[in-house]
């Protein structure tokens, strides 16, 4: 048999230009850092980038020169290299070097004593919008708000044309967004209003621009505060935007919020497609490891969260984890994508009470979080709920009796939480409702059944009015209240009632497979078991038969993970086409 020839690769021109003044750094007296400066903006990068890997040591090189607002303002520009300066600059962070307080201290002293040039206010702006939202993707939302609003007083200072006044705009929504994703809703909100007199301003002068990432981020700001009526119509406004010359990131990022207005108006459909279209837009546009891949996947494992595919969006999130960390190991998106990948395990692990993964991930989620948040931070008390939420379980399935202290801490972090959410959103607010049936539920466990009762009955009240009386979040607390009277106090009646009232939304909202229709089912044949009614426990236990069945068939029917290796890639015009004639 022929031997196999061996095949050689010779390196490019410009990996052997690269290699050679990587080289020149070995020799002591040529000064190399003081020329990476004015290599070609790309190059500069490389050689940084390259200079990084070598060694720790080297950290403090490039972090002597990355300092520097004009090297950086460089930096910045290469935006098909940002993984590489995410993955760098989370080396200077984990090493102890204050880069992102120096560049952010540097940013605020020279917008200070920025003379009257508009030349170089203009440059200032510039990088001041592009530092800010380099400080939010990398998770680093105090910094990007500094920079935003010194950024800010620098374009209100020249408001005169409509150029001016977009570019105000845009430094607005790029601070909404920061303010938004670290929940400082009163701030938010406040710039919300500001953004909107300066929107109706544009609107009324005869410059044609695009909002469509203005009105995400008014969605956004919307959806996070459960005001979902009206993220739903900003995105409305968002989608019909949308041109094929937009930035790809604006596009991925229209339909992302898109599809989560439409899951909360339970427009699974339309979500459906936006968010698919967006997971393939991303992947095919940008790294894998890229924010805006990562964030399209972890909203993805969210719609199959929602939708009742827990088998496939674990695996989601998983993949979402395991990008984002090798990128970085440590930052606060990988922290809060880590609470998102618990809550998925904790939704999944139901069918076998194997909760233990789910608590792998949102210890080490909590870990990381209080490195990053103050105690009283609204998503660090969202990850102590979820975590008493596991543990709860937990305890639950314990063959021997709970652990009175570990309930007892679960109980101080939903009271924690609940605390903290109504100092944010008031009594009267879905956030606070969910509060209220954590501790409800915890209570029920405890042994404290009319103590669990006042607290369903809180959730319910507070759901409805907020929500509307068909929403799903209201058919999870009528099923809890109602096996809390089925299971340990015996009011079959009212048991009864409110089950049938839980079917009821759920096969309107998701068809007769819904996973969570069997513990409904379960709960109405105890019923009927325990007052002997014999008829409606053979109909009970058919029916309950039948639908495991038929459930189960109806999961092997399609593969929704499968799309994130698909090819197929429509045009978005058509994309937004199909979404309106649905």
């Amino acid at each position: 048999m022929a031997e196999k020839a061996c095949t050689y690769s010779p390196k490019s021109l410009y990996e052997l230009s690269m290699a050679t003044v990587i080289d020149l750094r070995r020799i002591h007296d040529f000064p190399i850092y003081e020329h990476l400066a004015t290599l070609p903006t790309t190059m500069m990068v490389d050689v940084y980038y390259e200079i990084y890997k070598v060694s720790t040591l080297s950290l403090c090189f490039v972090e002597l020169k990355w300092s520097t607002l004009k090297v950086f303002s460089k930096m910045l520009a290469v935006t098909n290299r940002r993984v590489d300066l995410l993955t760098c600059f989370e080396e200077f962070v984990r090493n102890g070097i204050r880069i992102k307080e120096e560049l952010t201290e540097k940013y605020i002293e020279s917008c200070n004593n920025v003379d009257k040039n508009i030349e170089a206010q203009d440059w200032m702006i510039d990088l001041g919008l592009k530092l800010g939202r380099f400080f939010s993707d990398a998770g680093y939302y105090p910094n990007s708000e500094q920079v935003l609003l010194e950024c800010e007083k620098l374009c209100l200072l020249s408001n005169s044309t409509p150029e001016n006044l977009y570019r105000t705009l845009e430094c607005r929504q790029r601070l909404l967004h920061t303010q938004t994703m670290y929940c400082l809703f009163k701030n938010a909100l406040d710039t919300y209003i500001e953004s909107i007199i300066i929107w109706m301003q544009l609107r009324q002068s005869k410059f044609k621009y695009n909002f469509a990432a203005f009105y995400t981020e008014c969605s956004l700001i919307c959806y996070m505060t459960h005001r979902y009526n009206d993220a739903y119509k900003w995105s409305i406004h968002a989608l019909k935007e949308l041109k094929p010359t937009l930035p790809v990131r604006v596009t991925v990022d229209v339909l992302r919020q898109a599809a989560k207005s439409c899951i909360c108006k339970q427009e699974f459909q339309k979500a459906g497609l936006l968010i698919i279209k967006a997971v393939q837009l991303a992947g095919k546009k940008f790294q894998k490891n890229h924010p805006v891949h990562t964030n399209a996947l972890l909203d993805y494992g969210f719609y199959l969260l929602k939708i009742d595919r827990l088998f496939y969006s674990v695996p989601v999130y998983d993949e979402a984890v395991y990008l984002m960390k090798s990128c970085s190991q440590l930052n606060l998106h990988v922290a809060l994508a880590n609470v998102d990948l618990a809550y998925a395990w904790y939704a999944f692990s139901y069918d076998t009470g194997n909760f233990r993964r789910a608590r792998i991930h949102i210890v080490s989620a909590i870990n990381a979080l209080e490195k990053f948040l103050y105690g009283g931070h609204l998503l660090l008390a969202n990850a102590r709920r979820v975590y008493a939420l596991i543990v709860e379980e937990l305890e639950r399935v314990k063959s021997d009796s709970p652990s009175r202290y570990m309930l007892l801490r679960c109980e101080h972090f939903h009271n924690l939480a609940l605390k903290i959410t109504k100092k944010v959103f008031g009594e009267n607010h879905a956030h606070t409702a969910k509060s209220y049936g954590n501790l409800g539920r915890l209570y029920q466990t405890m042994g404290k059944f009319e103590q669990a009762v006042e607290m369903h009955i809180k959730a319910i009240r507070i759901k409805e009015e907020a929500l509307g009386p068909d929403d799903l979040d209201v058919a999870l607390s009528l099923g809890h209240l109602a096996a809390l009277y089925n299971f340990d106090m015996g009011r079959y009646d009212d048991a009864e009632k409110l089950y049938h009232r839980s079917i009821a939304i759920y096969v309107k909202s998701f068809g007769e497979y819904y996973s969570g229709l069997e513990y409904d089912y379960e709960g109405l044949l105890h019923i009927y078991e325990q007052r002997n009614e014999f008829e409606k426990v053979m109909e009970y236990e058919t029916l309950l038969n039948n639908w495991r069945t038929s459930k189960a068939e109806q999961e092997k029917c399609s593969n929704p993970f499968l799309i994130l290796f698909s090819t197929h890639l429509d045009p978005i015009e058509k994309v937004i086409e199909q979404f309106f004639a649905m």
